[in-house]
């Protein structure tokens, strides 16, 4: 299965004047830390801060004056609930979007905004899912259009404009385009396009490695729905991708790239604290990946996808958290001290380095503070630093549990 140039040529002209034409930006920062010429596609540039504005217009205007009469249902948590918003308040069609109980204020807010008076928020569940069933029901019960987040033609569409654009723009030979996977509607359209445009061109498609939907369904030969992810990484994190998705994709990907989660956290810092670049998790993945594929990229021209720029503030701590733990820079542990006085005083001045900080501390038992067992966070300077700590605790006689590679004491006590 693969869509039409045509199709997609015609979605960038009903596109033209709605979304923005988002500039393919030269890196130099980047292309000086990977030894390759690294672009970015600024999809975090868009009306709405990601390129779902594409999918949702182009499908929304492709509906009959009668079924804009009855109106457009979605679900989401997030990108796509704001890009049907803006969309219906572009096109004077009325939207129902389902979101979960969950969901931040901020979002909530910001599709009130895209939508104004045309656009009724209704929260429902804890998750996606849920409110997405409360969808369905509520859709067919209005005999409405609903406006799936990937699983659609027109919205695969729309999305594949952002491969046109690319390959407009490029006064360069492009070697790869890393896209991001959540349900596949970006990169379906990606690779739609270039198999046909631009065949020489590699696509890499890049998937949260809590939620390896796409890679796993095409390993498996079918599209296979994954029990547990890590729901992180939102705006990329779906148990399943679509069936649509998934027939396009399976003989067109050339390579797809797992990234863990902290990774992702260190890109989302990395990026604003160096180039004041804000992206939401989603948005980081492409250029966490280069990380993984520098030896493939050496000499290349490369494009990366930044797909959206969503990012939550109160979100913030827990980026930083996953960050130092992935890099090795936090650790915690359960320490027993020795049943000696002075020995809390020894295990700062002698088991810490000077460069390390104590950034918890807190006793399990609070009846024998002074022997009781302490559940103790460190932040260190460099990585390899852990061994050499673990073995001053051993010499002076501290017992200890190390949490970090513990994942469910430690999921119980952080």
């Amino acid at each position: 299965m693969t869509l039409s140039v045509e199709k997609i040529c015609a979605a960038a002209k009903t596109l033209d004047g709605v979304a923005l034409h988002t500039p393919l930006q030269y890196n130099v920062q980047l292309s000086e830390e990977f030894n390759c010429n690294i672009y970015l596609k600024r999809e975090d540039l868009q009306v709405v801060r990601s390129y779902k504005i594409r999918g949702a217009y182009n499908k929304i205007s492709s509906l009959s004056e009668a079924e804009r009469q009855k109106g457009v249902v979605c679900a989401s948590a997030g990108n796509h609930a704001q890009g049907v918003a803006y969309s219906c308040n572009k096109l004077n069609v009325r939207g129902t979007i389902f979101m979960p109980v969950t969901t931040p204020a901020q979002k909530i807010s910001q599709v009130k905004l895209f939508g104004k008076e045309l656009i009724e928020v209704i929260l429902v569940g804890d998750t996606f899912d849920d409110a997405n069933k409360a969808a369905v029901v509520f859709c067919n019960s209005k005999d409405a259009a609903f406006v799936h987040p990937f699983d659609d033609e027109k919205v695969i569409e729309g999305q594949g404009t952002v491969a046109k654009e690319i390959i407009d723009d490029a006064d360069f030979k492009i070697n790869y385009i890393i896209v991001p996977i959540g349900g596949g509607g970006l990169v379906a359209g990606v690779v739609s396009y270039t198999s046909q445009v631009s065949p020489e061109i590699e696509i890499i498609g890049v998937e949260p490695e809590g939620a390896p939907s796409m890679k796993t369904s095409i390993t498996n030969g079918y599209n296979t729905e994954l029990l547990e992810i890590d729901r992180f990484v939102d705006g990329a994190a779906v148990k399943k991708v679509a069936d649509k998705t998934f027939e396009i994709c399976k003989d067109k990907l050339n390579e797809i790239v797992l990234i863990p989660e902290g990774k992702v956290c260190t890109t989302i810092l990395n990026l604003y604290n160096k180039q004041a670049i804000v992206v939401e998790p989603a948005g980081a993945l492409t250029i966490a990946s280069l990380h993984f594929l520098k030896e493939k990229l050496k000499g290349k021209n490369v494009v990366c996808i930044v797909s959206g720029s969503n990012n939550d503030i109160m979100r913030t701590e827990e980026i930083r958290e996953r960050s130092l733990l992935y890099e090795g820079l936090k650790h915690f542990f359960v320490i027993r001290f020795p049943q000696r006085a002075g020995a809390l005083k020894e295990f700062v001045s002698t088991v810490l380095g000077p460069q390390d900080d104590i950034v918890h501390f807190e006793y399990i038992k609070k009846h024998n503070r002074e022997n009781g067992p302490a559940l103790v966070g460190l932040e260190i300077e460099n990585p390899q630093d852990i061994e050499t700590l673990k073995e001053r605790l051993h010499e002076l006689g501290f017992q200890y549990e190390y949490l970090n590679k513990n994942d469910n004491l430690f999921q119980f006590l952080m």
